[in-house]
């Protein structure tokens, strides 16, 4: 009504009222009336705001990929921003009278878009595949200082990359190559395992061995220590045997010589006996024969005397023309050879 009308902005909206070509008054969350035909309004938000865009670059091995990412920025100097753009609102109050304000998320995601392209194409594409983040530190500080962002007045809050992708065809390569490479991670661990498996059965059985080499070598040395034993006492033995041999060799030798001592002697003994019957045979050959017989006789028995007298009548028989012998002669006889025996045996008893 005439022209006069209410305006109540947001704390995140900077208001600024223009009247006769000067600023009158300006503020977050301002509310007031105002002369709608001779007043400008202008509403620069100063919340937050979130940019998204897509890519579609070339590594530096000229490989495809598509990279996702967002701006989070904010109107920090809200009179620099108004300066440059025309965030001016209609009569109404609710609209913006140009399309400047759209624009700016625009031109803030252009700025962000260089420098990602730029952070890409100086990677290859494993490289950028793996460094999302890498991408995202260097174009926020980077785009933090372009000067068409400061003289714009705004304020980067962050930037994020949210997925940096390659074609399917490659995509599908990169998966049979990680695939491959898993496989074989998984083919090297099961061949480590059982290479770690042999090498334990085989120090296992490497213990086992040298503990029997160990034993075998105890054994030997047992051995031989017992047959070291055994020939010393042989040794002894033999010594004893070989002192008892010579003991018995000396023994024989005084043997020996003790029986040709004695058989010395007896030859000695016998040769003189023999000497001694030679003289005496020698004496009795030059004597009569009767002087013997009578010499013989003496000490004689008087059997051996009636013997020796029948061995004369013996001899003389052809000359003899008959012989009596009275029966009293030969019971004498008979009587004094059966009482001899007797008598000879008490002799040789006494």
């Amino acid at each position: 009504m005439f022209g006069i009308r209410f305006i109540k902005s947001q704390p995140t909206t900077h208001l600024m009222q223009f009247r006769g070509g000067k600023l009158a008054r300006q503020g977050a969350g301002l509310s007031f009336y105002y002369y709608a035909p001779t007043t400008t309004l202008v509403a620069v938000p100063v919340a937050s705001h979130d940019r998204p865009f897509m890519l579609d670059l070339v590594t530096s091995d000229f490989q495809s990929v598509t990279v996702q990412g967002q701006v989070t920025y904010r109107i920090s100097e809200p009179q620099r921003t108004a300066a440059l753009m025309d965030f001016s609102l209609r009569p109404d109050g609710k609209t913006y009278a140009s399309e400047d304000p759209a624009r700016l998320a625009d031109r803030v995601a252009q700025q962000a878009e260089v420098i990602v392209q730029q952070a890409v194409q100086a990677l290859d594409l494993k490289q950028a595949l793996r460094s999302s983040a890498l991408i995202a530190r260097t174009a926020q500080r980077e785009l933090g200082v372009q000067p068409e962002i400061q003289a714009l007045g705004l304020e980067i809050l962050g930037v994020s990359i949210l997925s940096v992708k390659p074609t399917p065809d490659i995509a599908r390569a990169l998966e049979a190559e990680a695939r491959e490479s898993n496989l074989r991670a998984a083919d090297d661990a099961v061949y480590a395992r059982r290479m770690s498996a042999v090498e334990k059965e085989r120090a296992i059985r490497q213990n086992e061995l040298d503990t029997e080499i160990a034993v075998e070598h105890k054994r030997r040395e047992i051995s031989e220590t017992k047959l070291e034993a055994k020939a010393a006492l042989m040794r002894k033995d033999n010594g004893l045997r070989a002192e008892q041999m010579t003991a018995d060799i000396e023994l024989e030798e005084s043997r020996k010589a003790f029986v040709s001592g004695q058989a010395a002697n007896s030859r000695t003994l016998a040769e003189a006996e023999a000497h001694r019957v030679a003289s005496v045979m020698s004496a009795l050959s030059q004597a009569d024969t009767r002087v013997v017989q009578a010499l013989a006789a003496v000490g004689m028995q008087p059997a051996q005397l009636i013997a020796q007298a029948f061995g004369g009548i013996a001899e003389n028989a052809e000359r003899i023309g008959q012989f009596n012998m009275a029966p009293e002669l030969l019971q004498a006889l008979l009587g004094h050879t059966s009482s001899e025996p007797q008598g000879g045996q008490r002799e040789r008893a006494r």
